[in-house]
């Protein structure tokens, strides 16, 4: 197989396995709750994930925006194609899974067909020491990122007014975002950093704490505070709206206080590649 092949494989997986985190943490979500449309509806997703992994089709109908998260080592030579591979990967996929075609040009609309286009698929870059490259495809729906928001909180307000904005814009979102949710939360930064940085800690396994013991019972809170708004499953009332918070920050500007918040549905996709210096690859979950 060739580098590409390994890619459209991990796309594959991304888009029609769900990762046991995220499964196990629904199948305690049904077993809390306690009214009867919450629990059918997540019976409902857990049969739709089990159906997609029987069949090796995709779990939703929206496959998403292709997002690769790449920690590239300087030291491995195919980091020299490793952009052209993600797009014709990206290319293949679509044909081939298939994917909904999801990229559209704001000045035409008109969709390309085949997920690629100016600037997507989306590729974050951060260059490491060594010779190994990690890639994580990450593909983002576009209903649960509709309700992704940005503030640019006063200095004075700080963690509280974190957590009040936080649970007031989940509060207006409602079942917009196909809850339950997990939502990430950048601070700090710059205001594209903060949302950046937002959906970086989205990739972190659910039920995995921030070795930071503040930003860690920060988290806690927002998950309980969150799913005291009895939005739960797909908007309908429930225990659950959120399987989990997970933040990650900056330092700031001492006039600033940016917060970035990336919001993700319960479709939580998510495969790890990575490849070796002589060409080898491994793909995970």
């Amino acid at each position: 197989m060739e580098l590409e092949d390994y890619i459209v494989e991990a796309i594959r997986l991304a888009v029609t396995k769900l990762p046991d985190d995220t499964v196990n943490a629904l199948k305690r979500a049904y077993e809390k709750e306690e009214n009867p449309i919450a629990k059918l509806q997540l019976e409902n997703i857990l049969k739709t994930i089990e159906l997609g992994k029987d069949y090796s089709l995709p779990m939703c109908q929206d496959t998403g925006t292709l997002t690769f998260f790449v920690e590239a080592g300087i030291d491995n030579p195919h980091l020299k194609e490793l952009k052209e591979v993600l797009i014709n990967a990206t290319k293949r996929a679509t044909k081939e899974i298939p994917l909904r075609p999801n990229a559209v040009d704001v000045l035409t609309n008109r969709n390309s067909g085949d997920n690629t286009g100016r600037f997507v698929p989306i590729i974050h870059w951060e260059l490491i020491e060594g010779d190994k490259i990690k890639i994580i495809v990450f593909p983002k729906g576009g209903g649960s990122e509709n309700c992704s928001a940005l503030a640019m909180l006063n200095p004075s307000e700080g963690l509280e007014g974190v957590k009040h904005f936080v649970v007031e814009h989940i509060k207006k979102c409602g079942g917009k975002p196909c809850p339950p949710v997990i939502l990430g939360i950048g601070v700090g930064g710059g205001a594209d950093f903060a949302l950046k940085l937002a959906k970086k800690a989205l990739l972190r396994p659910l039920g995995a704490r921030h070795k930071d013991e503040r930003i860690a019972e920060l988290e806690e809170e927002l998950l309980n505070e969150v799913n005291a708004l009895g939005i739960g499953p797909m908007g309908l009332g429930g225990k659950i709206t959120a399987l989990d918070v997970k933040i990650e920050y900056a330092h700031r500007h001492p006039a600033s206080f940016p917060v970035g918040l990336v919001v993700q549905c319960w479709a939580n996709r998510k495969a790890f590649v990575e490849i070796s210096k002589d060409g080898g690859v491994i793909i995970w979950q």
